[in-house]
């Protein structure tokens, strides 16, 4: 009986750690960019889009096709970043398992 209290113990600190990085995850940012830097997104770890930055010079009134795919394509690094980010702050709690609706 003693090794199941030991066991729920550990399990509550586990899921206290998990939640204090879950919200940590939340004052985290990552960057992404596209065009060399000529636009810049800016993401959380829980991948809430919070800044979008555009270079002058990214600004073509014939070719705004083009600034639309660096929104796109920066807005897509940020979040790729912002997967890892999570992955690898929670990895450390599921041993890398992918625990759908964890993180």
């Amino acid at each position: 009986m003693n090794n199941m209290n030991q066991m729920m113990k550990q399990v509550k600190k586990m899921q206290q750690q998990m939640m204090k990085a879950q919200e940590e995850l939340e004052n985290k940012t990552v960057e992404g960019t596209a065009g060399g830097g000529v636009v810049t997104v800016t993401v959380s770890g829980h991948k809430k889009l919070l800044d979008i930055a555009i270079k002058p010079e990214a600004v073509d009134p014939d070719d705004v096709e083009m600034l639309q795919d660096l929104v796109l394509t920066a807005v897509n690094d940020a979040l790729v970043k912002a997967e890892e980010l999570a992955n690898k702050d929670m990895g450390k709690f599921t041993g890398g398992m992918n625990i759908p609706g964890l993180f």
